[in-house]
């Protein structure tokens, strides 16, 4: 186990808007022996980094999706040049089918058809013009990876507050399952943010981390995370 100081320095994606959008996410396959960054310039990137499992979670899954669409429709040259000259209609038909493609990537992921249908609603609500799908689709999926790290923090001092209160105690001591940290999401973490609420409270005495398959998120993902924070001690 481990006591630690958690700041959630680790970046699961890195997003730009200027001078031109771009994103890239961290290759988790590979971690912890090595840290790489894949970049992402259309639906096919975003598409098998998700069915490859080089990015988990379900909250950055559905991210990244969402980011790789705004990215290709509004900033990859073939798409753009595919989409020239479209009506309103076929230009949200065609939209449509890049998210259609998305979804196939991972099955089972609720967030991921979550936040694709969250799109669709916007769509209809948009002008019916390339230019208005394609600025809208960017800003919603910059305000969904701003709403994530913020959703995040929520639940990180909700959880935090409820723990302290259940318990009684100053410190306490917990057990995390699986990764549920900034790895799985756009920063902060779900589960593991309440950990992080917790140490910036100084209330947080330690923590174990159990394991979990296909991947081993537990061991390799989420001690990652812990020794990533600098300040670690392990016991």
């Amino acid at each position: 186990w481990t006591k630690m100081t958690m700041s959630s320095s680790l970046e699961s994606l890195r997003y730009t808007k200027t001078p031109s959008p771009k994103l890239e996410v961290l290759d988790q396959l590979l971690i912890p022996h090595s840290k790489e960054y894949i970049d992402i310039p259309n639906v096919e990137a975003a598409w098998s980094v998700i069915r490859k499992m080089q990015i988990r979670g379900a909250p950055l899954i559905a991210l990244v999706a969402c980011l790789g669409l705004a990215i290709d429709i509004n900033c990859n040259e073939k798409t753009k040049s595919e989409m020239a000259g479209l009506d309103g209609a076929a230009a949200k038909e065609f939209i449509q089918k890049k998210m259609d493609y998305l979804a196939t990537s991972r099955p089972t992921a609720v967030n991921l058809f979550n936040a694709l249908e969250e799109v669709k609603q916007i769509l209809d609500k948009s002008d019916a013009s390339t230019t208005a799908y394609c600025k809208a689709v960017i800003n919603h999926a910059e305000f969904m990876l701003e709403r994530d790290i913020s959703d995040n923090k929520s639940i990180g001092n909700n959880g935090a507050d409820a723990i302290l209160k259940k318990t009684g105690k100053e410190t306490v001591r917990l057990v995390t399952i699986c990764n549920t940290g900034s790895l799985a999401t756009a920063g902060y973490g779900t589960a593991l943010g309440v950990a992080r609420a917790l140490q910036e409270r100084s209330a947080l005495a330690s923590i174990h981390a159990l394991e979990t398959r296909p991947y081993n998120q537990g061991s390799r993902l989420t001690a990652f995370e812990i020794l990533e924070e600098k300040n670690a001690q392990w016991y």
